[in-house]
């Protein structure tokens, strides 16, 4: 049987079919064994050129991309747009091909406007990666969440997973609806009605009224924080409501009467503070998967070399 073809680039995971996402997290895996050595470095890119273009501020993800990149022998360029030419003037196309004439290999790209990524695909010779534009999609964050699962559950399809917070702002959440399905797993949202996108339901996933529900319906919670550098509007009464109703507490993570299966629910947290987590609620090391993640993107961000 022949492998699926990835394409040029990697925009996001709507257009990718669930044999493509199955190759990315398959070939992410051994990759894992890596960061177990002494030396944490394989030749897998050696001699390409990697641009880092960062339009929005980012450390996490920047960082990932880096490490892998580093990893994998690349030789890696990191530009923000607050020290380039772009804070003069300079269009997005125009930064790029302006690279591209350096003969770089690919551009790994985060910006405020969706679409952006595919919008530079479409002109440029270079794989593009994208790292996240605007509310659209964050594919490589989708792909850890699933390598992490996958390597907890060692298996997708079938799971219940609800993703719990700021589903309207959030790339990440669209990227996770999108690969999650495609794999066979059935997808929750919990979160206030004014930060679930309109007709979510047609995304093909189930709405969860409150957090309560969201744990024992769920075999795994993918929880979000709130976004306020997107938010232009009161989108809920205050942090301390919000955390009431929708915040993973100690109260809402052992409700009383629970079944045996229920207490087997887990975690996964996503990165940064978020008034949604409370430090009390499930031990970290013991039920949550933040460090098991972190890891797991630094692979995942390493794999974008499509059609090299």
């Amino acid at each position: 049987m022949t492998a699926p073809s990835l394409g040029k680039d990697l925009v996001g995971l709507e257009p990718l079919s669930s044999e493509q996402i199955q190759l990315i997290l398959d070939t992410a895996e051994p990759f894992k064994e890596v960061s177990e050595r002494a030396i944490k470095k394989v030749p897998a890119l050696r001699g390409k050129t990697i641009v880092n273009l960062f339009f929005e501020a980012s450390t996490r993800t920047r960082i990932s991309f880096e490490f892998a990149e580093k990893r994998l022998s690349a030789d890696t360029v990191n530009v923000a747009a607050a020290g380039s030419s772009v804070s003069k003037g300079e269009t997005l196309v125009d930064t790029a091909k302006n690279l591209e004439a350096m003969r770089i290999d690919m551009v790994v790209i985060r910006h405020g406007a969706s679409g952006a990524a595919q919008f530079l695909g479409q002109r440029i010779r270079s794989n593009v990666i994208n790292a996240g534009d605007g509310k659209h999609e964050h594919p490589t964050q989708g792909l850890l969440d699933m390598l992490t699962l996958r390597d907890r559950f060692k298996r997708i399809k079938g799971l219940k997973i609800a993703i719990c917070g700021d589903i309207l702002h959030s790339r990440v959440a669209r990227s996770n609806i999108w690969g999650l399905t495609k794999l066979g797993a059935e997808v929750g949202v919990c979160g206030p009605a004014s930060l679930l996108p309109r007709n979510v339901e047609d995304l093909g996933v189930t709405i969860l009224p409150r957090i309560e529900d969201a744990i024992q319906w769920a075999d795994a919670l993918n929880i979000l924080r709130l976004q306020l550098e997107r938010m232009e509007g009161g989108f809920f009464p205050s942090l301390r409501e919000y955390n009431r109703v929708f915040g993973v507490t100690e109260r809402s993570a052992d409700p009383a009467p629970r079944s045996h299966e229920s207490r087997r629910r887990n975690r996964q947290r996503r990165r940064g503070r978020t008034p949604q987590r409370d430090p009390a609620a499930g031990h970290e090391r013991r039920r949550g998967t933040y460090g098991r993640a972190v890891s797991a993107g630094r692979w995942i961000s390493g794999l974008g070399s499509f059609g090299s």
